[in-house]
């Protein structure tokens, strides 16, 4: 089998990984990959969102399947695209996407299917919404409706700063067309996590959950990122609210979007949080989350490939999962999630059968050294079989980064409470 893998991040580096795991995947091609991808798979010069060029690449290549990692092509009719052209490619259409493409829409869906998340509000009026933060008071939350790249939630612990969120997006056109509306929300209590399921139809296959850590320094502290690291699975997750998240949120949202005309196929991604009334959603994502991905896909006991296969011909594919522990810690460029440097080189990044890399944001050099390229630049990530030993293996390699002013990590992943 000739498999192509969308995107050029840590999501689509692990997904490659997986792939190359299976008997039954001959070649793989990433577009457009990057430096530690192009270890793993064939890169392929054409920017993700590029539908027309890509779809032309799978045609002639004679690609088998094609995965999309991220969440712009998938927004932008990717998966229709590929189909038209009878290319199998595993994915949700334009029109399921919109459940991450538009908070707004997202909100409207779960209020109409009876969901449980956090009450909002929508605006497009600047002093509406300041009024409404102004009677609600904080802490509250402010999200851009559309895509930011994981920085369009502001998390306000005050209501000075819910208002400088509004002027930031509706006033200030900070992101664009994606701030164009807000989402106002209550600011919901507890401990966060994700899970995600394999979907089609109203089949839906959960995978393990994960908790990722958004701020960008030690004890949570500083600018929310796309996410500074992860584990898996969560060991104060109680197995009833991964249940409770299963049969009245995921399967709800499968049934409510195949109702809408919206039938699901692909990875869905549950932002959740465990409140004093049970879980509730903070967002959904159309793909695999990023970087809870690259702690979760190492768990899994299965062929990768053969899970699309069966999940898309309407077959439970038993998804099996490894004893033990992942986690994984994100080494990001100085400055990082706002203005950070680029093309700097990394240190000896051998590793040994205790820790993996995952590259995020690399490129590779003529002598096989790489640089960064990203904000995000790598994740190093450990199995073991206990969250300790893991942490152990992970920081006792990180070491290497310790002597540079370029980068930095954060040093509690996996131990921090959310």
């Amino acid at each position: 089998m000739k498999v192509l893998v969308i995107g050029g991040g840590g999501r689509e580096h692990i997904i490659v990984k997986k792939l190359k795991e299976s008997d039954r995947v001959t070649e793989i091609f990433a577009a457009p990959g990057n430096g530690g991808i192009a270890l793993d798979a064939t890169c392929v010069a054409i920017k993700d969102d590029a539908i027309d060029e890509l779809a032309a690449f799978a045609e002639k290549q004679q690609i088998d399947w094609t995965i999309v990692g991220p969440e712009i092509p998938l927004t932008k009719g990717i998966v229709d695209a590929f189909r038209a052209k009878n290319l199998k490619v595993f994915g949700p259409t334009k029109d399921a996407a919109l459940i991450e493409g538009s908070k707004d829409y997202a909100k409207a869906f779960m209020k109409q299917y009876n969901i449980p998340t956090a009450q909002y509000e929508t605006f497009t009026d600047a002093e509406q919404a300041k009024k409404y933060i102004q009677a609600q008071g904080a802490p509250i939350v402010i999200k851009a409706d559309g895509l930011a790249a994981g920085k369009g939630v502001v998390v306000a612990m005050t209501e000075q700063q819910a208002i400088e969120a509004v002027e930031d997006m509706l006033v200030d056109n900070k992101f664009g067309a994606a701030g164009s509306r807000v989402v106002i929300e209550e600011y919901l209590e507890g401990k966060e996590f994700s899970l995600f399921a394999f979907v089609d139809g109203e089949n839906v296959y959960p995978m393990v959950p994960a908790r990722d850590h958004k701020r960008a320094f030690d004890h949570d502290e500083g600018p929310n990122t796309g996410g500074m690291g992860a584990f898996s699975p969560v060991p104060d997750l109680d197995t009833k609210d991964i249940e409770f998240t299963v049969e009245h949120i995921l399967k709800p949202v499968a049934k409510g979007m195949k109702q809408e005309g919206r039938t699901y196929t692909g990875v869905l991604y549950g932002g959740l949080i465990e409140t004093e009334s049970g879980p509730k959603v903070i967002e959904f994502n159309a793909r695999f989350g990023d970087p809870e991905t690259q702690v979760v896909l190492p768990l899994l006991e299965n062929d990768l490939i053969q899970v699309i296969e069966d999940v898309t011909s309407g077959r439970d594919p038993e998804l099996q999962w490894k004893d033990g522990y992942a986690i994984g810690t994100v080494v990001a460029s100085k400055g990082y999630p706002a203005a950070y440097q680029k093309d700097i080189a990394l240190p000896d990044l051998t590793t040994d059968d205790d820790v993996y890399v995952i590259h995020a944001g690399t490129g590779q050099a003529e002598d096989g050294s790489f640089y960064s390229t990203g904000g995000r630049v790598l994740l190093v990530g450990s199995i073991q079989d206990s969250p300790e030993q893991a942490q152990q293996q992970i920081y006792q390699y990180l070491t290497k980064f310790d002597q540079s002013d370029d980068f930095f990590y954060r040093k509690d992943i996996g131990f921090s409470k959310k």
